[in-house]
């Protein structure tokens, strides 16, 4: 008995196994289009929710931005300061959430 990897949750799962002790995946049915689908529906769910982080990690730069020259705050004020750090917290996360895309991208096929 050989430990595999489930192709729909990539869990460690026995070679004699009909289905994934883990989700469900029925093992035993499935063809190579069957698994060719599951994995390119877990890439897509990945790559959508590192894009839905992007977006609010966009919305924080922005509110951050607003708040540091539309907020009436003076430089050094708490408000002021916070606005500073929302903006730069935002862009990184945001600039973490890009590589993240392209190597996901670039390096599953």
């Amino acid at each position: 008995m050989a430990l595999i990897d489930c192709p729909a949750c990539n869990k460690k799962t026995s070679d004699k196994a009909t289905e994934c002790p883990h989700c469900g995946f029925k093992l035993g049915d499935a063809t190579a289009e069957d698994i060719e689908r599951k994995q390119k529906l877990q890439k897509f769910t990945k790559l959508q929710g590192i894009q839905n982080q992007s977006l609010i990690a966009m919305l924080i730069f922005v509110a951050g931005f607003g708040f540091m020259y539309w907020g009436g705050a003076q430089p050094g004020d708490l408000q002021h300061n916070l606005a500073i750090l929302a903006s730069i917290c935002g862009f990184v996360w945001y600039l973490v959430n890009r590589v993240r895309v392209v190597m996901i991208k670039r390096f599953k096929s």
